[in-house]
């Protein structure tokens, strides 16, 4: 009968507390003097009313509270009791964030009772718990606390501003706001502190040797930095990282997962000499490392490369060249295939390119190129102007021949072919790849392609693809469970850092291969939770649906229907090349959103879906057209329509030239005037469980932005062409044979 009772009044307490609303006026900001005054006293009022019936959840908010209430010794005890009862779960489990609240209560708590200086207690502790770590437990660490104070401060901040007006707060949001302000305090305090003791861990753990010089036969010096755990009993495999940018440096990363870590820089960049020209000379320089690596006492004589961007650009040069002791290759972000992704897509060439060239090569420093604000008013400039695209340097004021040389280069031509693998030259490379990207990631394109000419020309090729709801900034930042507006789903939220380290682990060590790895395809169906793995792209589905391009009316444009019903009909569709009016315009960035982009469109709709549907893989399709011009770019893109009225964007749009589409090698001009078909496969891969009820929308249209080259269809060199060629408007007349084809599991 006691214990009954007890429960029933520790669950009306529960209830009670819930429920209530705490009197709260917010301070004016994060950083007011009057804060920790204010946030003692809402802690103070809450901890004689809070329950919980989760024990570990209950320790941890009661901590929360006794930091905020600045009762150290009660939430360092808090905490100790949390720790005893989750030990046995954790055992194995990388350090957990909570580690950074577990020493600071520690610190305060010995600041209190032994009355000394912040500094020297936080000092303790953090000595006493980093002792008890391994290396990559250590790594993780220093990460957490690394973290800038002013993250914890936005989102006080924000918080207060949303409580401002109300006067009251309920006990969740009151949770959310003191564990938020905890965090800040705690930052705060401590981060003036963490960079010296991460180092003296390093030192302690790590042979770190930063000033090494490789040189090269004709004569440069490569730098590179080198960091080699001080407990290795032998000798060990090592993972590069061969970068262009300065500041890039994850060989610590590397050393603590039990690798040599090495990061060397490109010609030009990071304290090496020579001069850089992009693409050019990075594979053989990096097989010279290499086979440097290969020949040091510390090491085994295999090397793994890794890295997104250009770092996965660097991996696929290296493996070009064949180098003995090059084992194994893992880009992330996509990887750059120059002449495929970069400094074009599509046969488009992008005005970042401009601006990332003269960054690399050291014409502009890094606060120059960090203005975007600056680089879209060039944008717009060159774009209202009319000039020619080969003039867009010399309204910047700065000459440079490595843009107009790349421009000379429209097609995937011998310039590009000789920079990375090129058809037969994939079959030699016989070393385990992991790419890993994303369904909205700019360097998508690149990775796919690669991976496809892999298997292509060798069939048994050991390249693995994962690919998941991510852009290029969420792969390098880590997962997120909100992308540009869009709910992940909680099966996407990898750690795909530490997934990259398992796989080296797998191939180099022997270690079991990574369950999310299983199959040569492996994807995360949004929508669905779920992890799908494949044998090969096509392998992603069973089925695929025919959409015709209906001219019918049908809602706020036409009809994309299962059936088609004329050759005959058309949408006219006419996009005035020479207005500048919309020169301010930028692209939608959201994922999800209430409306979609139409500019210079063409809108299909379906009818609504009888049941769910599941897409999987690249979508496919011919254009039966006619149209005014030798040459026209295009983009695709394609939404769900949910009941709700929202839209959720199924890829990253998919732009190309026209005249490229069946061969990115040689230029095929359409016949002005002429009707013709166009078949197309997509470069952009997609994976979405569309509900029952839902529509699907196309949209399909002539590309023409203030950020990108602009083709007027003359049938000559496109960066040649300025706005003179653009008086006639483009007129395309889209005939209702039209069709994609999407691949379906069904």
């Amino acid at each position: 009968m006691r214990s009954l009772l007890f429960f029933w009044v520790l669950a009306l307490a529960q209830s009670w507390a819930a429920a209530q609303n705490f009197e709260f006026h917010p301070p004016a900001s994060a950083a007011d003097p009057t804060a920790p005054a204010v946030m003692r006293d809402l802690a103070e009022r809450i901890l004689p009313v809070y329950q919980e019936d989760n024990p570990e959840r209950y320790l941890a908010n009661l901590s929360t509270l006794q930091l905020a209430a600045g009762n150290y010794t009660a939430a360092h005890a808090s905490r100790q009791s949390l720790r005893d009862r989750t030990r046995s779960v954790d055992s194995g489990r990388p350090v957990a964030r909570s580690a950074v609240l577990d020493i600071y209560s520690q610190a305060r708590a010995m600041e209190a009772a032994n009355r000394v200086p912040f500094a020297q207690a936080f000092t303790q502790a953090f000595r006493d718990a980093v002792a008890r770590l391994s290396d990559q437990d250590a790594y993780l660490l220093a990460d957490y606390l690394s973290t800038p104070p002013s993250v914890f401060q936005d989102a006080l901040q924000k918080a207060f501003d949303q409580h401002r007006a109300k006067g009251t707060i309920d006990l969740a949001d009151a949770m959310d706001l003191i564990r938020n302000y905890v965090s800040f305090d705690a930052y705060r305090n401590f981060g003036p502190l963490v960079a010296a003791l991460n180092v003296e861990d390093e030192r302690r753990r790590y042979t770190i040797e930063g000033d090494i010089r490789i040189e090269t036969p004709d004569g440069a010096s490569l730098a590179a930095v080198i960091v080699r755990p001080k407990n290795a009993a032998k000798p060990l495999p090592a993972l590069l990282e061969y970068t262009i940018y300065p500041g890039q440096n994850d060989a610590r990363e590397a050393a603590a997962h039990g690798y040599v870590g090495v990061v060397a820089y490109a010609r030009g960049r990071g304290g090496s000499s020579g001069k850089l020209v992009p693409y050019q000379h990075d594979g053989d320089d990096a097989r010279v490392v290499i086979d440097w690596i290969a020949k040091q006492p510390w090491s085994d004589g295999r090397v793994g490369m890794y890295g997104g961007s250009y770092s996965g650009f660097t991996q696929w040069a290296a493996a070009k060249r064949l180098p003995p002791a090059l084992k194994a290759i893992a880009t992330s972000a996509g990887g750059i295939a120059p002449g495929i992704d970069v400094p074009d897509e599509g046969n488009i060439f992008r005005n970042y390119a401009y601006r990332w060239s003269l960054y690399v090569t050291n014409a502009i420093d890094e606060k120059t190129y960090s203005d975007d604000a600056a680089w879209r008013a060039l944008d717009q400039a060159w774009y209202t102007s009319g000039k020619r695209y080969r003039d867009f340097g010399r309204l910047y004021g700065k000459p440079n021949p490595l843009f107009l040389r790349w421009l000379n280069h429209p097609s995937y031509d011998r310039f590009w072919q000789k920079m990375v693998p090129y058809r037969e030259q994939f079959a030699k490379i016989d070393i385990p790849v992991l790419s890993t990207t994303g369904y909205y990631a700019g360097g998508e394109a690149g990775a796919l392609y690669y991976f496809a000419q892999h298997h292509r020309y060798d069939p048994n090729a050991h390249h693995t693809l994962l690919i998941g709801p991510y852009d290029d900034g969420l792969m390098q930042r880590g997962s997120s469970p909100v992308l540009r507006g869009y709910q992940v789903d909680p099966a996407a939220l990898v750690d795909l850092r530490e997934l990259r380290y398992q796989w080296f682990d797998h191939v180099l060590k022997g270690a079991a291969k990574p369950p999310l790895l299983q199959d040569r395809v492996n994807y995360e169906v949004m929508g669905a939770n779920e992890w799908r793995h494949a044998p090969s792209l096509d392998a992603m589905a069973n089925g695929t649906l025919k959409f015709y391009m209906d001219a019918a009316p049908v809602n706020a444009g036409h009809r994309l229907a299962q059936k088609k019903s004329s050759d005959a009909t058309f949408v006219m569709q006419t996009v005035n090349l020479a207005d500048r009016s919309d020169a301010n315009w930028t692209p939608p960035s959201d994922i999800v959103g209430e409306s979609i982009s139409t500019r210079n469109g063409v809108t299909f709709v379906s009818e609504s879906l009888t049941k769910p549907v599941e897409l999987n893989g690249l979508f496919s399709g011919r254009l039966d057209f006619t149209v005014n011009k030798m040459d026209v770019d295009l983009n695709i893109a394609m939404y769900e329509l949910l009941p709700s009225g929202e839209y959720v964007q199924l890829f990253e749009p998919y732009l190309f030239r026209a005249s490229y589409a069946r061969d990115r090698v040689h230029r095929h001009l359409l016949r002005a005037g002429e009707r013709q078909q166009l078949p197309f496969r997509s470069e952009r891969l997609m994976s979405r469980k569309l509900q029952s009820g839902s529509r699907l929308v196309l949209v399909l249209g002539v590309n023409k932005r203030p950020d990108q080259e602009i083709n007027y269809g003359t049938g000559n060199d496109v960066s040649e062409e300025s706005l003179a060629d653009g008086k006639v408007p483009v007129k395309i007349r889209w005939y209702s044979g039209s069709y994609i084809e999407i691949p379906v599991q069904k």
